[in-house]
């Protein structure tokens, strides 16, 4: 297996600096034993000057020693065929390239350069060669992966058989990529994810930790990549769990990168950018002092943010003193390391830090952490929720926590048709489940409320059309003395469900 990349110098900057961002020396080849490949990788450059530097990778795979290592594991060859010894894996691009480009050039992978750390972050130009790439969908797919990432590419396909052009072409792909506009070390975590996905394989058992390495080598540009779901799915051996996983945490990503920016447009669970006008209150901030207006009127102090996403929310409570303590939950552990680092908590002072906790929690279960607090809020989070599932969820902060105030904010569907980039029909977010109309919401709401002894009250979120409403609906319940719970409350849902 063999990969080259090569670069072009300018006034000022040799093209040689490869040598460094690479941390691999042009004036000697090196070898690196690589044990997870069975193989051994070779460095060298076959070209070396101001104007032009070429960097190869060749990786010698021993085929008898990874079928050995294999042996007993998943492996879909039968024992007794010679294809286990003499197939493509110690020629053509796959896992195996990629676990030696990961190992061999892991400090430029990760962006990292001692000697020129201007260089590692500014875009270079680029060509990265692949003889022979396995591409189980051919050319057009290899477009359709680098593409996107802003590549001009250049994939011909190997013959079968060059002596006999009627047999069509190969699975493999002679893989030619150009751009000046990446960084070293975004081209190489784009390879070393993309080649084992258009390979479709993986040369070694996929555990938990695959998910790590996939979102540590896509940040910054799986998250928003048209085909992420292909390339989650392929990258993790099509193992689903672990994909839904994936997913779940790329989108978090990519609200938390849109988040970024100077203008607030997105919430914890809601595309601002598909939920906001050009108005000078974006909807996101709309939502959150619609929130503390109906918290101040509670006289609420001990506020529970269910489903705090990255912690805006909690942030935005935390500003205000007379909330004394705010827990925030979600299922995500990648959530919460995000909204600890918008909140600084590593450098919160003593005082302030004793009013906020993050706890990971499902809101499917009940939680005795949950209980006695005053208030809850779920803003913009039943949508998110399978609408089979919602029961158990009602059951959990309803039914179990209990809180004095409960807050749900969602999107109105009906509003949707003011958006006009929109398209008829779709939600506002790739993964809500549902969008409620008016009608719907207060139905739902008022159901709550009887069964578990709550009194609602409905109010519009944002600028209010005269014909489909506001964009976002709240609903306000308070849990009083006079309203008993119905005799079902403290039952299981799925109980109700089976009868």
């Amino acid at each position: 297996m063999f990969l080259t990349i090569t670069t072009i110098g300018s006034p000022g900057r040799p093209a040689t600096d490869l040598g460094y961002l690479l941390h691999k020396h042009p004036d000697r080849s090196q070898t690196f034993r690589a044990s997870s490949t069975h193989g051994t990788a070779h460095v060298f450059y076959p070209e070396a000057t101001e104007q032009r530097c070429t960097a190869a990778l060749l990786l010698e795979v021993d085929p008898v020693g990874l079928v050995r290592a294999t042996k007993g594991k998943d492996r879909k060859t039968p024992d007794a065929t010679l294809a286990q010894y003499v197939n493509d894996r110690p020629y053509a691009a796959s896992s195996l390239l990629a676990v030696a480009l990961g190992r061999v050039f892991s400090s430029a992978l990760k962006g990292r350069c001692t000697a020129l750390p201007e260089r590692a972050a500014q875009p270079l130009p680029l060509r990265i060669e692949v003889p022979s790439l396995s591409a189980r969908g051919g050319p057009e797919l290899v477009h359709r992966m680098f593409e996107p990432l802003g590549w001009t590419v250049t994939a011909t396909p190997v013959p079968l058989d060059e002596r006999f052009p009627a047999w069509g072409a190969s699975r493999y792909v002679r893989l030619a990529l150009e751009s000046d506009a990446h960084t070293l070390g975004e081209a190489l975590r784009q390879l070393y994810v993309l080649m084992p996905v258009l390979d479709a394989a993986k040369h070694y058992w996929v555990s938990e930790d695959e998910v790590d390495k996939l979102l540590r080598a896509g940040e910054g540009w799986l998250a928003t990549h048209p085909e992420q779901k292909l390339i989650t799915g392929r990258f993790l051996n099509r193992r689903w769990a672990l994909a839904r996983t994936a997913l779940e945490r790329l989108a978090l990503e990519r609200l938390a990168q849109s988040d970024d920016t100077d203008v607030e447009t997105f919430d914890n669970a809601v595309d601002e950018a598909a939920d906001t006008e050009e108005k000078p209150v974006p909807l996101a901030v709309a939502r959150r002092t619609a929130i503390r207006t109906a918290l101040d009127e509670s006289g609420a102090a001990r506020i529970l943010d269910l489903g705090c996403g990255q912690g805006q929310l909690v942030k935005d409570l935390l500003g205000h003193a007379r909330f004394t303590e705010v827990v925030g939950v979600d299922v995500s552990a990648r959530a919460l390391a995000i909204a600890a680092r918008r909140l600084r908590l590593d450098r919160m002072g003593e005082r302030q830090a004793a009013r906020v906790t993050l706890l990971q929690g499902s809101l499917m279960y009940t939680d005795r952490r949950l209980a006695g607090y005053d208030a809850a809020v779920l803003c913009e989070v039943v949508e998110h929720v399978d609408a089979d599932r919602l029961p158990a969820l009602e059951y959990s902060v309803f039914g179990a926590a209990r809180p004095a105030t409960v807050i749900v904010t969602t999107p109105n569907v009906e509003y949707n048709v003011r958006w006009e980039w929109l398209p008829a029909g779709q939600s506002r977010h790739g993964d809500h489940r549902f969008e409620w109309r008016r009608d719907e919401f207060r139905a739902w709401a008022e159901r709550v409320a009887a069964r578990y002894g709550y009194a609602v009250e409905l109010r519009p979120v944002g600028p209010e059309d005269p014909e489909v409403g506001a964009p976002t609906q709240l609903a306000l319940f308070h849990r009083e003395p006079g309203n008993a719970p119905s005799a079902h409350h403290d039952r299981d849902p799925k109980e109700d469900t089976a009868a």
